[in-house]
C-alpha cells in the first residue's frame, strides 16, 4: 500500500544509526542519501522509510516492520536494544492481535515506537 514514509528526527546522525543497526536482521540498508535526508529499504524492497533533519520535536510515531520470521524479530529487538534503543515489549506472541501475531517493540531515539511482527506460525 505504502510507497514510502517520511518523517523528520531530531538527531539525524544518531537515527540513521539507530535505524541501521536496529533494522539490520531485516536486510535494511541506506538506497540513497542527499540533502533531502536519508531512505531506507530492504534489497529489492517496494516501501522505504526515508528521514530528515527537523526543528521541530518530532511527534511520536508507531512504526511496525514486518518479518519473515520470528527469528528476525528477536535479532531486530536484540540489535536495537545494543543501538540504544529502550525495551517496549520483548520478542513473544500478542494472541490479543491474532494466534501467531510474534512481535517485539523498542523505544528509539525521538521517543518512536519501533516494532517488528511476523505473522507466520512457528516453523
Amino acid at each position: 500500500m505504502f510507497d514510502h514514509v517520511a518523517f523528520g528526527v531530531s538527531d539525524y546522525a544518531a537515527s540513521k544509526t539507530f535505524f541501521l543497526k536496529a533494522l539490520e536482521p531485516l536486510g535494511v540498508a541506506v538506497v540513497l542519501e542527499g540533502p533531502l535526508g536519508v531512505e531506507l529499504s530492504p534489497k529489492g524492497g517496494e516501501a522505504s522509510l526515508c528521514m530528515c533533519q527537523t526543528e521541530e520535536k518530532p511527534a511520536h510515531l508507531h512504526l511496525a516492520f514486518t518479518a519473515q520470521n520470528r527469528q528476525q524479530v528477536e535479532a531486530f529487538y536484540r540489535a536495537a536494544l545494543e543501538a540504544g534503543g529502550r525495551d517496549n515489549g520483548a520478542p513473544g506472541l500478542r494472541p490479543h492481535y491474532h494466534a501467531n501475531y510474534y512481535a517485539a517493540f523498542v523505544i528509539g531515539p525521538d521517543g518512536h515506537n519501533i516494532e517488528v511482527v511476523c505473522h507466520k506460525p512457528e516453523a
